[in-house]
């Protein structure tokens, strides 16, 4: 064991966030601390690493074990270059090189005893210095930084220019290079693309030391985590695995004690009746008796009801008019601004009923994509077209369409003027704003909060084709799954770009990956996607050694580069085809087994089996529908495979 939370209590005012919490961490151990906004998680990380005080209880680190903390919004100040600020973190070992380096040149002028102690010194330095990986310390730096995101033109920069999420990159890379026996990270990925996200996935896994994570990104703890530490109205649990596992688990366990509590609340009920019974019979016998049961409730040690998920959103995503099958046609779409292009002569489609994710590092132009097809910015070049009937719903990750001077109840009370008082109260209060709460202005919410304004006036729209841009940043992980469930039930058109990779396994039946300034296409989820990418990729560009790196500031104009997509078109209508084609089995299938059953009742009949040329008809008819089963079941294992 190399830490231990033991009855860690801590309140604000008269707000308890942390009651009695307990677990332990093993050596070399990847733990997550989970909950929904609110339940104390970052509070739990600044007690263990001593930034706060706990009220109760106590922390404790093995002996001689170092703890190394990464809180969420880091104010890096410092006068170095990224580059210098990395370079201070190996300070020791560069100086142990420069030692060594002394001592080489010191061996020259000395012979018999003097060389040989200086000799036995360096081999001792040496040693030290491989057993700390020494001679590997500038590649470390180097790795590092690109792997956090960094390009070699931005080594030089000075760290007092860097915005806020380029400085918690840097604190993150400097706590990495530090390797401490224990890391505690709080929203490590808030600033990374999936790039360096999937990199720092893997140097994660490959990490010696223990590693305690608060982050709402599922997938991101999926790849790493090995137990989960849940916070639930201060309290805490533990489960072994991760976090797909914990969700299993938990859903589990609290349907068990679910049952359990209704069960002991219908007990009671039943109790509580039978006693008023016998006190109405009046009689003294009867009174005792129903005493005697009221002394038994009182002992009873009721169960706990579980936590109601009440403090999440409650909505759903429909739109109000069918669109035409042909939503959005794009052709030949160039944007730069000044010298760098984003991206050349992008085609794309999109049809009814899909739901496409669009990916890619940052700095592509994902967002600009959206943009142009929101009017809000111009191409350089192309073509938009949009389908018949077409309704656009426009999720913005800035949320620039609210209006910051008005209250939460003006703003859907001037976007929507046909809903009434009551209406718009309940709408607020679906997106967890209540009482007064509705005359807040916009100005003053926070991030998350104007995150839940701009999904109420989505869901007000009843848009039939839905652009969304980073739709889950400042949700919790309850939250999250929320906005996947509405989403991946919807029954329009969806356009997403999001860093959030859950979601998208979750949600998208296709993938557009904007990398090298072209799109390259994927049918199918973000898991298909990585299955896919690296073959997808070098039929697209060539190779990999022969391929320009994802972060590029220009994009590659040779026709070269251009997906075949009439050979993507016509996958997709095979795949629907397919998906149409398993429809009619199931169907007959269904159809038939409903008549071999009706026929199985009629076969235990009287008037039946009594009756000979009936009973012949009846059992030639189960056995053609037997053989037709047959034949339809094989078909319908081939279609699904």
């Amino acid at each position: 064991m190399i830490l231990s939370c033991s009855n860690i209590c801590k309140s604000f005012g008269s707000d308890d966030i942390l009651k009695n919490v307990s677990f332990h961490i093993e050596e070399h151990e990847k733990a997550a601390v989970v909950g929904i906004n609110g339940a104390g998680k970052s509070t739990l990380l600044k007690i263990i690493a001593g930034e706060l005080a706990a009220d109760e209880g106590e922390v404790t680190v093995a002996r001689g074990k170092t703890l190394g903390y990464l809180a969420q919004d880091q104010d890096l100040k410092s006068h170095r270059t990224i580059y210098d600020e990395f370079l201070e973190v190996k300070r020791p070992v560069i100086e142990m090189e420069e030692r060594l380096r002394e001592l080489e040149r010191s061996m020259k002028g000395f012979s018999g005893e003097e060389l040989e102690e200086r000799m036995a010194a360096y081999a001792s330095l040496s040693h030290q210095f491989e057993l700390i990986n020494g001679y590997a310390w500038k590649s470390e730096i180097t790795g590092v930084l690109k792997g956090l995101g960094f390009t070699e033109e931005e080594f030089s920069k000075q760290i007092s220019t860097l915005s806020g999420g380029q400085k918690t990159r840097v604190s993150l890379g400097k706590l990495l290079l530090e390797s401490p026996d224990i890391i505690l990270l709080d929203e490590p990925t808030n600033h990374l693309d999936m790039s360096s996200i999937a990199w720092l996935e893997t140097y994660l896994l490959n990490y010696r030391g223990s590693v305690i994570i608060v982050a709402h990104d599922r997938y991101f703890l999926d790849r790493i985590v090995t137990r989960i530490v849940e916070l639930d109205g201060g309290k805490a649990t533990v489960y072994n695995g991760n976090y797909s596992a914990y969700r299993e688990k938990r859903a589990a366990i609290r349907a068990v004690q679910m049952k359990a509590y209704l069960n002991q609340q219908q007990e009671i009920r039943h109790q509580e009746a039978v006693i008023e019974r016998l006190r109405s019979f009046n009689r003294e016998k009867s009174i005792k008796r129903a005493e005697s049961r009221e002394k038994m409730l009182s002992r009873i040690e009721t169960v706990e009801k579980p936590t109601e998920l009440n403090d999440a959103m409650d909505f759903s995503l429909e739109p109000n008019v069918l669109s035409g099958n042909d939503v959005l046609t794009v052709r030949g779409l160039s944007k730069s601004f000044g010298p760098n292009r984003l991206f050349s002569d992008v085609d794309f489609d999109i049809k009814r009923g899909e739901r496409v994710a669009l990916i890619g590092d940052n700095g592509t132009g994902k967002t600009t994509i959206l943009k142009i097809i929101n009017g809000l910015v111009e191409p350089d070049e192309g073509e938009l077209v949009l389908g018949s009937k077409v309704h656009i719903g426009y999720y913005d990750q800035d949320h620039q369409i609210l209006h910051a001077e008005k209250t939460l109840f003006e703003e859907l009370s001037d976007a929507f003027p046909g809903m009434n008082n009551t209406r718009i109260r309940s709408t607020l209060a679906a997106f967890l704003f209540t009482g007064d709460d509705v005359f807040k202005r916009i100005g003053d919410l926070s991030g998350g909060e104007r995150g839940r304004v701009s999904l109420a006036k989505l869901m007000l729209s009843e848009a039939n084709f839905l652009i969304l841009d980073e739709p889950t940043n400042h949700l919790d992980i309850t939250s999250k799954e929320i906005l996947e469930n509405a989403v991946a039930h919807y029954g329009g058109t969806v356009l997403c770009v999001s860093h959030d990779r859950y979601f998208i396994n979750e949600t998208a039946t296709r993938i557009l990956d904007l990398t090298g300034g072209k799109l390259v296409n994927y049918i199918g989820n973000y898991d298909y996607y990585l299955e896919k990418r690296d073959d997808v990729m070098a039929a697209a560009f060539g190779p990999a050694e022969n391929r320009q790196p994802r972060r590029t500031e220009e994009a590659d104009s040779s026709s070269s580069s251009r997906l075949d997509w009439k050979a993507q078109k016509e996958e997709q209508a095979r795949i629907r085809k397919q998906q149409n084609d398993l429809k009619k089995v199931e169907d007959e299938i269904h159809r038939l087994e409903t008549r071999n059953a009706d026929i199985d009742g009629l076969l235990c009949e009287e008037a039946v089996f009594t009756d000979v040329p009936r009973l012949l008809e009846l059992n030639s008819e189960k056995e053609a529908i037997e053989k037709s089963l047959e034949e339809l079941y094989e078909r319908w294992e081939s279609l699904a495979e």
